[in-house]
């Protein structure tokens, strides 16, 4: 069973920069009328209660605006490990998984081939890969247009592989609509599919990118989806959720319509809210719908509360400076008996294609001995076992100076039972991620958060979610 959703990629994790090499990007230097413009309307502070005070506020920014905000809700499967969007494809409709941690929107096409990655790579059915309809078929498409002489090729640190070609096509989701976007179209797949995704929605840096030059093999760097978004003004503004999601003590939501409006006034924002299951649903393999929301252009419609914060993106400053994953430094991690460690680090991805948090060695170590009982660590799977209704030690992340914490139901994730007697088996939601430089906080962590992940600036928002 397969427990990661989306793996980081193989290819990329070999080249991939060191700590030292991902650094805060320094903001440019920019004089005030360059990033606010003038204001075409004054507004008189008066004394009035200051709840009214601010509604009106908002109200006087966003009276002139579109009042639209794109945003989709997303489905569970596979045991809620995968959370999924519907999108359409030069009007041909597929459910995609969501992907933070990767670039391209690719998807299965019709007639694909599928190989076994377990037992060398031998064809196999095309069932088997469980892809959840026949694939995209160009032929009825108005908007199809190959792209010629390059090929799409991707592959996974658990030994899935997808190969195919490329194409220009319209694709949609949540009311926002790109057209001319460049899609992979996967003709060889090696895939552990849950019969309801054909394929994968990225929305990392344009550095990941898997489309290659056929002639030379190298690299070719396209837009990914939301970035071409954005370049067609295909996203809209935050002030219609922002306005009536607003609550007298609701200072984060004023805050953050305000630093949108003012400071990325070209609305260049996606957010992602991530509802865990309830350990039924996480049990079973069936599909669950409305478990979150994805959204183009501002913050997502879910209740949020202190603390908030935003930070840079980290940059690998290998040759040209480049971006990659939405990758941030972590103060330290704060568990029972923590301060006697070092639980800084400073490369982690945030990734909703990964299901749990891989961690340094010492700190998944340390926490997993808190659990009572302890966790279980079984060397030949790689994986700490935990009892399912184990007692969970507290645990949260400090980034930008704020502490997150994570919910005890999180960090307990039932991955199917035992065959014959029904029994469940639970695993840590806080796993062992090795020697490296660069870890991973996945779905365990994302649950509890409201992430806004900004283009433009380089930064992602992180707020704490009310509790649910």
């Amino acid at each position: 069973m397969v427990l990661l959703t989306v793996l980081l990629l193989a290819t990329f994790v070999a080249a991939s920069p060191t700590d030292s090499e991902l650094v805060r990007a320094s903001s440019p230097s920019a004089s005030l009328d360059s990033i606010i413009p003038p204001a075409s309307k004054l507004l008189p502070l008066v004394s009035q209660p200051r709840s009214m005070y601010k509604k009106q506020l908002v109200e006087g920014i966003c009276r002139n605006l579109p009042d639209h905000f794109w945003t989709t809700s997303l489905a569970g499967s596979s045991l809620d490990q995968e959370y999924l969007a519907n999108v359409t494809i030069g009007g041909q409709n597929f459910s995609l998984i969501v992907d933070t941690g990767s670039s391209d929107t690719w998807v299965a096409m019709k007639g694909f081939k599928c190989f076994n990655m377990t037992s060398g790579g031998e064809s196999q059915s095309p069932s088997e890969c469980g892809f959840g309809s026949e694939g995209f078929d160009p032929s009825k498409s108005s908007t199809f247009e190959p792209y010629a002489d390059v090929d799409f090729n991707i592959s996974y640190s658990d030994g899935g592989f997808m190969v195919g070609n490329v194409g220009y096509d319209t694709v949609s989701v949540g009311g926002m609509t790109v057209t001319h976007q460049e899609i992979g179209l996967v003709t060889h797949a090696s895939w552990h599919g849950d019969e309801i995704n054909t394929g994968l929605l990225g929305l990392a840096y344009p550095g990941l990118t898997s489309v290659h030059d056929r002639k030379t093999g190298d690299q070719v760097i396209y837009d990914p989806l939301f970035f071409s978004a954005v370049k067609q003004s295909a996203v809209p503004h935050p002030c219609k959720y922002r306005l009536s999601g607003l609550r007298r003590s609701n200072d984060v939501a004023i805050v953050h319509v305000l630093r949108v409006l003012m400071g990325n006034r070209r609305f260049l924002d996606f957010s992602i809210a991530l509802n865990r299951g309830t350990f039924s649903a996480r049990s079973s393999p069936t599909y669950d719908p409305k478990l979150g929301y994805l959204g183009f252009g501002g913050y997502v419609p879910v209740p949020t509360t202190y603390p908030t914060v935003t930070v840079p993106v980290l940059v690998d400053t290998q040759g040209t400076p480049k971006y990659f994953f939405w990758t941030v430094e972590i103060d330290s991690y704060i568990f029972p008996g923590s301060s006697a460690l070092k639980t800084s680090s400073n490369a982690t991805i945030l990734d909703t294609g990964t299901t749990l948090n891989f961690l340094p060695t010492h700190i998944a170590r340390a926490y997993n001995s808190k659990f009572s009982p302890p966790a279980t660590y079984v060397a030949s799977d790689g994986v700490y076992y935990v009892h399912c209704n184990a007692k969970v030690p507290e645990f949260s992340v400090k980034i930008g100076s704020k502490a997150f914490s994570i919910d005890a139901r999180d960090q307990v994730v039932p991955t199917g039972s035992k065959d014959g007697n029904g029994e469940d088996i639970c695993i840590s939601g806080t796993q062992d991620g090795g020697p490296g430089n660069t870890f991973v906080l996945g779905d365990v962590f994302l649950h509890n958060v409201v992430s806004t992940y900004n283009i433009h600036s380089n930064q992602i928002t992180l707020s704490q979610r009310a509790p649910y």
